[in-house]
């Protein structure tokens, strides 16, 4: 039987035997095999058994799910194809082959080791992977454009003129009452 084999650094060496129809693939517990990546949603994908197809059909994920770099909705998976799902590398291994090396991350320190079953619990949402930054974001000289601040100095500070009104309504308010209460007071007596 084939298998699914996770790549990505903190997680290489999983592995997943489809032996089922239908394989779910999410970051919480209730899927058939639980990736506990922030990068991988809740219910990322799932994993058809038709005939001798692998098929990969998305499940709405956040990040996708890409076979060798192209974004599917569903499609076939082949031995040897890598399936990405966020940021997590996987590879469709036929039943008696080896299993690949793990990909090491360009220039990136390797992730930590997946949580313990406890705080993957509290797990809840999907992290969005950066896109990082268009080129027509920046300015001609690279610096930031002013955003709805045309001042280009940052925020700008309040006036404090709101603030005296309620000052003197106030006051308003303490010397109506303290009247009504002297009022009050002399008539009782």
């Amino acid at each position: 039987m084939a298998k699914l084999v996770v790549l990505s650094a903190g997680f290489n060496g999983r592995t997943h035997e489809l032996n089922v129809d239908k394989t779910t693939i999410g970051r919480v517990e209730d899927n058939t095999f639980q990736i506990a990546d922030a990068s991988v949603s809740s219910h990322h994908c799932e994993i058809i058994l038709r005939g001798t197809d692998v098929v990969i059909h998305d499940l709405g994920s956040t990040n996708g799910s890409f076979i060798n770099g192209e974004k599917i909705s569903e499609s076939v998976l082949r031995p040897g194809q890598t399936l990405k799902l966020g940021q997590i590398e996987l590879q469709l291994v036929p039943d008696g082959a080896p299993i690949p090396a793990p990909k090491p991350a360009p220039g990136a320190p390797a992730p930590s080791a997946p949580a313990p079953a406890q705080q993957q619990r509290k797990m809840d949402s999907t992290m969005v992977v950066p896109r990082g930054v268009n080129l027509n974001e920046l300015s001609a000289d690279g610096t930031r454009p002013t955003g709805f601040d045309t001042s280009g100095k940052g925020f700008s500070k309040k006036k404090g003129n709101n603030n005296m009104l309620f000052v003197y309504i106030g006051i308003g308010l303490v010397v109506v009452i303290g009247i009504v209460l002297v009022i009050v007071f002399t008539q009782l007596h």
